[in-house]
């Protein structure tokens, strides 16, 4: 059941917006691999959030308690406001410098029209496997909203990439977008229970979705590097390893083994959300962050 207190008050977006003007492609100075890497997750949000949208629209007619359902609403709203978000890096950062993503958002936009006929087609025909493939799909949903709500408070407490000299643009855009996942970091969850879900599914979504998210950003990152004009010299594995190390050490992108451990939390049995992260947190830099303040948010 959704959880709605003077704590966790209710879930609504902020409708924000960024000017990407000023801000360079390698937005995290003298670290192209760790630039590019979180460049390409942003690539997946773009669309991976208009997922998101859909599996938790399909699932909102089971659901029958009114607070999980607002939380619902809430939820919708927050990703769509964040998938646009990050379509504006797309088209106008990316873009500018010289790394077209429409290929890779068209196939993505293609792959999620199939899945809508599919799951509709299911709804009429099938109410057995429609509930099946609902209930696969919401508890990798739930996995990847498990490390987006942990990175938002990752980012939202890391000074060094302000340090080092980051684009305080694209931090904001991140900090905003962890804090908000921080917000509704249990509605996924809680609608994966309502409609059924339980724990062996859960471990196997997991794995499935883990596996196939490091999988993703490995060879994006790649993609990236390689079509970059101003990268110079071969893009090989060995270099960007060693870039990729020396970003972790600094503190400038969390290190995808540490990443992995997050999971043990999510792997538990008598697992919650709201047993991770800190939705007070999230309250104080949706207070002072720069979007939201502009938007009259704050």
């Amino acid at each position: 059941m959704g959880i709605t207190d003077e704590r966790h008050p209710a879930i609504r977006p902020r409708r924000v917006a960024f000017d990407w003007t000023a801000t360079p492609l390698h937005w995290i100075p003298d670290a192209p691999v760790a630039a590019h890497l979180i460049n390409y997750f942003q690539i997946l949000l773009t669309t991976g959030e208009k997922w998101f949208v859909q599996c938790v629209q399909d699932a909102a007619p089971h659901i029958t308690d009114p607070v999980l359902r607002a939380e619902i609403k809430g939820f919708i709203g927050q990703e769509t406001v964040h998938s646009r978000s990050h379509q504006g890096v797309l088209e106008e950062l990316l873009a500018r410098g010289g790394l077209g993503t429409g290929h890779i958002i068209d196939g993505a936009l293609a792959g999620l029209a199939d899945r809508a006929a599919l799951m509709s087609r299911l709804a009429r025909t099938s109410p057995r496997r429609f509930r099946r493939r609902l209930l696969f799909e919401l508890g990798a949903v739930s996995a990847i909203e498990h490390y987006t709500a942990v990175l938002g408070q990752w980012i939202i407490a890391n000074d060094r990439l302000d340090a080092c000299g980051a684009d305080p643009t694209m931090l904001d855009l991140f900090r905003w977008h962890g804090a908000e996942e921080i917000e509704h970091r249990s509605v996924v969850f809680d609608v994966y229970r309502a409609l059924g879900g339980g724990y062996p599914l859960r471990c196997l979504t997991w794995a499935v979705a883990t596996g196939l998210l490091v999988q993703a950003l490995i060879a994006g990152t790649f993609d990236l590097l390689r079509r970059d004009p101003s990268v110079t010299g071969r893009v090989t594995v060995r270099r960007v390893f060693r870039s990729y190390r020396r970003s972790v050490r600094a503190g400038h992108i969390v290190g995808l083994g540490s990443l992995l451990l997050e999971s043990r939390a999510y792997l538990r049995p008598s697992h919650h959300p709201s047993q991770v992260c800190s939705t007070e947190v999230a309250l104080d830099y949706l207070k002072h962050s720069p979007a939201a303040r502009a938007a009259g948010y704050a």
